[in-house]
């Protein structure tokens, strides 16, 4: 990290963590941030879901909400970046206060609740996305609407031909009730739905579906049962947590999801499940505490194909995902791997 982007950090860290955020984004559009480009290696490329990815480095969706710094992000090193999530109409979100930093923990509580600028404000901005990037969005619903579950398509059939994969997020924790749409009869309701649009699409991208990390036994079960007979490329697991476990922050108390370091354990014991249930047979993409090449690495191990990030870029900046990527690299060449798909999954038994 540099001495210019340690005190960026420094400076982001005494103000509101919402505000900080802001700036940290405008920071990043103004060239501020570290831009690389794409990183890659013959170790590191990687083809997920029919997606062909330099790395499988990606940021997670809530970085950049509303798609304003695709420019900036198609330089900054992820092999490919979802932004998100969208709902049909713009909302507002919860009240302020609803980002908390857990520095403690190197952890985050939000409790957003979609706040978005809308499905057309954000298709606006993908229509001039940079070319040479893997491009997602995540889908959302409105708090108010009276038909939750035909609010994804309605985003997927409005976004999808500026898109390269979309994801379903029923599985945020700040918007009442959205969570019971993982349920097995409402999940593959609401994916039939998402599927159809999909297939009204010029070009039908993969769709992913993301899952909480909350899920019992059961739940998860029937979550990869949905997933498998759906049609849906692959998941993403897991989203933030309601655990509060093991936090030391004066914080730790606040509503809303927990992302970041002590969401690690417990997002990759989620994953490796998940990839036991499906066979390996499902593309998983492993998101939840990743801040370091060992992190991602052992998502991979656990079944993972690809990886995300979003916390971790709160504590160690944009250098981390060159630091992450290089770091990688080096731990595949050290087990004798030539490509990371063939480390997909060796570690499993690991986790389970």
């Amino acid at each position: 990290m540099s001495l210019l982007e340690r005190a960026g950090l420094a400076l982001l860290h005494r103000i509101d963590p919402e505000t900080g955020h802001g700036l940290a984004l405008k920071a990043l559009q103004s060239g501020l941030a570290p831009s690389p480009g794409p990183i890659t290696s013959d170790r590191l490329r990687c083809a997920v879901a029919g997606l062909d990815l330099a790395n499988p480095l990606g940021l997670a969706a809530g970085f950049d909400k509303n798609a304003e710094a695709l420019s900036a992000l198609a330089q900054s090193g992820f092999g490919f970046v979802e932004v998100g999530a969208a709902t049909p109409r713009p909302q507002p979100g919860n009240p302020r206060p609803r980002l908390f930093r857990l520095s403690e923990d190197r952890a985050a509580i939000n409790r957003f609740g979609f706040n978005n600028d809308g499905m057309d404000a954000i298709a606006g901005r993908l229509m001039h996305r940079p070319a040479d990037m893997v491009l997602g969005l995540n889908l959302g619903a409105n708090k108010d609407s009276e038909d939750r579950a035909a609010d994804f398509a309605k985003v997927l059939a409005r976004c999808g031909a500026y898109l390269d994969f979309a994801t379903v997020n029923v599985s945020s924790p700040n918007t009442e009730k959205l969570r019971d749409l993982q349920g097995k009869a409402a999940l593959s309701a609401l994916l039939a739905g998402v599927m159809e649009a999909r297939a009204g699409l010029d070009r039908p991208i993969p769709v992913f579906l993301k899952i909480a990390p909350d899920l019992d036994a059961q739940g998860l079960e029937d979550v990869a049962e949905v997933a498998l007979s759906s049609g849906v490329a692959g998941v993403i697991a897991t989203n933030t947590t309601l655990s509060r476990d093991g936090l030391r922050s004066a914080q730790k108390g606040e509503t809303g999801g927990l992302s970041g370091q002590p969401l690690f354990e417990k997002s990759t014991r989620v994953l490796a499940r998940l990839s036991q249930l499906t066979d390996s047979s499902l593309p998983l993409i492993g998101v939840g505490g990743v801040g370091s090449a060992e992190q991602a690495y052992a998502k991979i191990r656990a079944g993972a194909s690809a990886v995300q990030l979003y916390t971790a870029l709160i504590y160690g900046g944009m250098s981390l995902v060159n630091e992450i990527l290089t770091g990688l690299d080096a731990l595949l060449a050290r087990d004798g791997f030539d490509n990371v798909a063939e480390a997909v999954g060796t570690g499993r038994e690991e986790w389970l």
